[in-house]
């Protein structure tokens, strides 16, 4: 079947890509469980969050502003019990919901025997593991956003939940287009289907970036420069515009998909700084526009090709007008 998402798919014609060979079956079904809500003995559920950036404090405005709606959706108290980050000190932008205090030590956390379950939103790949791994071994469920880290370590937590017996999960919808929702799909909906073609926008900060490009008439530098402002890009944004989120989100899609696991660097990436306004300019002139894709098909042969690159789209294409972030 071709694959369409929101990240709805468009059929692209493509040469030269490196060829990669599934392994035989897709991931372990161990992460299909019901969800950490679900299997918790108590009326309440309580959290610890690693991170309390723009990702961390957004999960504790949610969870306090929707309380109540999260009650009856689940039958369950969601409580945030402590925040780890790097200066308690320094100020933040989320009020602390009653009972929650803000740590230093990710031990506060992890041996913390009231917490349920462990939120990594740290970023990163080396810090971020080991909290995920020792959670995990402690009987803590973790939910992640880190696509990095799964994109890096997917196969070896597999491993470990695979060895584990006491009842944990883990979950990272978040870590690849959160919005639409595409991992548990993967992981569920499309079990006994044959995934031959993927296609999609799967980065909102340079979709933001081409859309200003396009359709407000905005330089790169202009585009760029809007992005931070809005908080879309990072103060350092070479992963999103270089490609290489794009990249990482790919990857996991393609091992969800394909039962396989690629080194990174083996798919084509390439980023949209070199894009200027006279390319909208042209593909105006054929009737399309731009978009930065990430793409994998799977041959007759079973070897699959992927690459991460700006794209002409045709206007007729759905595609074409999934604009902003």
């Amino acid at each position: 079947m071709r694959f369409h998402t929101a990240f709805i798919a468009t059929s692209l014609a493509f040469t030269g890509l490196d060829a990669f060979t599934p392994m035989t079956g897709r991931p372990s079904a161990a992460l299909r469980t019901p969800t950490a809500l679900q299997m918790a003995d108590s009326d309440t559920v309580t959290l610890g969050i690693f991170g309390g950036g723009t990702v961390g404090g957004g999960i504790v405005d949610i969870i306090s502003k929707k309380e109540s709606y999260f009650q009856a959706l689940t039958g369950k108290h969601i409580k945030v019990r402590k925040v780890c980050v790097r200066d308690a000190n320094k100020p933040r932008d989320f009020d602390l919901p009653d009972g929650c205090s803000i740590v230093t030590s990710y031990d506060e956390i992890l041996d913390d025997d009231e917490i349920d379950v462990a939120v990594e939103v740290m970023g990163g790949t080396t810090d971020a593991k080991d909290v995920v791994v020792s959670a995990l071994q402690k009987g803590k469920s973790v939910v992640t956003a880190n696509k990095a880290l799964i994109a890096k370590d997917l196969p070896e937590i597999e491993k470990l939940l695979g060895s584990l017996k006491n009842g944990v999960e883990f979950r990272y919808e978040a870590a690849v287009c959160g919005g639409i929702p595409i991992i548990r799909s993967m992981q569920s909906d499309f079990v006994g289907d044959n995934v031959n073609f993927m296609s999609g926008i799967i980065n909102g900060c340079t979709n933001f970036m081409l859309t200003a490009m396009d359709r407000d008439k905005k330089s790169y530098d202009e585009a760029l420069d809007q992005a931070s402002k809005l908080g879309y890009a990072e103060a350092d944004p070479t992963l999103d515009v270089g490609g290489f989120d794009a990249r990482s989100k790919l990857k996991i899609l393609m091992r969800l998909a394909y039962g396989m696991n690629v080194d990174e660097n083996e798919i084509s990436c390439r980023g949209i700084t070199e894009l200027t306004k006279i390319d909208f300019e042209y593909a105006k002139m054929l009737g399309g526009t731009i978009k930065l894709l990430g793409v994998a098909e799977k041959n007759e042969k079973g070897e699959v090709s992927a690459f991460v690159s700006p794209c002409y789209v045709t206007n007729d294409d759905p595609l074409s007008s999934v604009n902003g972030a």
